[in-house]
Parts: structure tokens; sequence; C-alpha cells
């Protein structure tokens, strides 16, 4: 255990955290305003979950989670919705979720944290709230390094890519070198040894091993569908209407079939759902189960999200799909963690904080 203490806002279901503690950071707490995250991060991470909108959190709350003697990391991955491609175009300023990024700025300045990350989709680079973050942690005296990750250079099996950036007080800092870069690991390398189900099945052993239920036409269409293909394999009678007119031709990245041997697509919050995207399973006719979601988003195999009474697609598929991958929350902690046994000390902390007493 190096000597970091974090507190996670946005922390979701706990992908950062999960990712982050694997590193060896010590987690203390993580906030998010939706309640039905808890259990998933609680019961799995072992840190305090408070369900409180970031914009009302007071600095000497987030102070109290540090322990005296330690390098303090505030990690927040604010919601990318108004950042994402599917938005473009759009005035997307009245989104409740645009002031976070500035939330999350106010508690770096009231807080000071040794270290500071977060994580977004890349075009979060486009918009002036993310120039004006940067902006902020540069005036405080942060280092930064900031850049686009493709997920699959560090052994992600899912085509991902997301915008993180890491600042620290201590002395220029880096992300790590890519791990599996030219290796990627594929779909079947990750999922390949679960049991087989059938749409609409759950596995006895895993109540997260369960897959969405087919109708009889999508089940005919999964059936004509080639790992890597389109709805346009399919014989004529089974392609929908909308792909018959000339503005659905334009859309043949849905109701498809992930391949084996390569990494998956980004996972969605649908993830779940065949017609949702390429979400087919390569060779068993059905959608990917929450578990083989949960597994290509590198959650650990036993990683629970809801009682088992309780579990259900929406709620679930919102979990997996919005979380950061673990695996990239363990190479931001792994960068964190070498970065701070390169400049760090372990007097520093606790000298800074008598000083600012």
């Amino acid at each position: 255990m190096t000597m970091i203490d974090a507190v996670d806002l946005f922390c979701g279901a706990g992908g950062l955290t999960a990712g982050m503690r694997a590193a060896g950071i010590a987690v203390r707490a993580g906030y998010d305003i939706e309640r039905q995250c808890e259990y998933a991060y609680t019961e799995n991470n072992g840190a305090a979950f408070v369900a409180k909108d970031v914009t009302s959190v007071e600095a000497d709350e987030l102070r109290a989670w540090y322990r005296p003697g330690r390098y303090r990391l505030l990690a927040g991955c604010a919601p990318c919705q108004p950042f994402s491609t599917y938005n473009q175009g759009k005035d997307t300023r009245n989104d409740r979720k645009w002031p976070l990024l500035y939330a999350f700025r106010r508690l770096i300045e009231e807080t000071q944290p040794h270290l500071v990350t977060m994580e977004n989709v890349p075009d979060v680079t486009k918009h002036e709230v993310y120039h004006d973050f940067v902006a902020g942690l540069r005036a405080q005296g942060y280092e930064i390094w900031e850049g686009r990750v493709h997920c699959v250079d560090y052994g992600l099996p899912q085509q991902r890519r997301r915008h993180v950036l890491l600042a620290s007080k201590l002395g220029p800092i880096v992300l790590i070198e890519p791990t599996h870069k030219g290796q990627p690991v594929s779909v079947e390398e990750a999922i390949g040894k679960l049991p087989p189900i059938a749409a609409g099945e759950c596995h006895p052993d895993d109540p997260l091993h369960r897959a969405a239920a087919l109708s009889y036409l999508n089940l005919k269409r999964i059936v004509h569908s080639k790992p890597g293909g389109t709805w346009k394999d399919w014989p004529p009678h089974l392609v929908a209407d909308c792909h018959r007119k000339a503005s659905g031709k334009t859309y043949p990245s849905v109701y498809g079939r992930m391949k084996a041997e390569e990494p998956s697509p980004t996972m969605t919050t649908l993830c779940y759902g065949f017609g949702n995207g390429r979400f087919g399973h390569p060779n068993q006719h059905r959608a990917i189960s929450l578990r083989e979601a949960a597994i290509l988003q590198s959650f650990p195999k036993d990683y629970v999200f809801l009682p088992p009474d309780k579990i259900n697609f929406k709620s679930v598929g919102r979990m997996i799909g919005n979380a950061v991958p673990v695996r990239l929350g363990e190479v931001i902690g792994e960068s964190l963690v070498r970065h701070v046994r390169a400049f760090g000390s372990d007097q520093q902390p606790a000298q800074e904080d008598r000083i600012r007493a």
C-alpha cells in the first residue's frame, strides 16, 4: 500500500475505485448522486459511499477523509453525456451535468490535493469548460499530463478510447507506457470460458450471467448474423423496414455480432441488447450477458452490482456502461503510485499539512 489516500467523485459502481485499489491506493470514499450504485460500490470496494450531488459537497468534508501524513488524491470522472459525440451540434449548456467540471475545479481549489485525475470521452477537449478546468489547475501550480488513451493498448478487451488527465504538485507526471501495444486481448480470451447460456436464460451459479430474451424475429436475425458483419448479411425478408430506407442504410453497426478474435466494441449502457449495437455474442445466438459485459469492462468475475433478487438489465447495464473500466483505473493508479515513488517522500505530506494548519 502506497502513501496515497483518495476520494472518488462521480464514483458510480466503482470502476475507477476498484482499479486504483488494485494499484495500491487507499480509496477512502466515493461520491455519487445515483443511490442505486451504493450496493456495488460498498460491497466490492470496502469504501464509504456518499449519496450527494458534487455541486453541494464542501471542502471540509473531503478533507476529513484524508489521513495525516498521506498524499491526497482527488479523482473525478464527471458524466460524459454533454461531451459525447452523440450530442455534437446540440446546445448542451443547459444540461444539468454541464457545471460538474466547474464543481470539481472548485473542490480542487479549496482542498489543494497533491494529486488529481479525471477521465472522460475524447471530445471533452472540444469544450470550454474543460479548458477552464485545465487552466485552473495550471494556475494553482499543478504539473499536467493529458492525452487520449486507447484502452486496448493496456489490456482492456474493448475498443474504448478515453481522455485522461493526471495532475500533480510534486513534479512532472505521465501515464505509464502501454502494456499491450500490438497484443490486444480478444473477446474470446476475456469471456470464452464462461458457460454457454441461451437468450432469456440465467446461469444458476451466477445471477449476473443472464442474457436478454429475443423475439422470434430477432432470433432468426441473429442466426443469420456473421461475426463482424451487419444486418446487410440477412435474407431480405428479415431486414427491418427502417433499414430499407435510404437514411437507415447508414446505420450498419446495430444488430451485429462481435468477432471472437478481436476486442469488443465500446460497452454502452445498452450493451445487453442485440439491437443496440454490435453486442451479439460471437457464436451463441444471443446478446452478451451482463456478466460478459462487465468482464469486457474489466470488472472482476465476482463483482456484484445489485442483490441477486433485484438484478435487472436496465439498472445493471447503466452501471456497467457508465463505469470507468477497472483496468483503466488501475493504469491511472499505477501511474500515480510510480509518480509518488519518484517525486515524493514519506515526510512531505506531514510537513505540508502542518504548514497549512
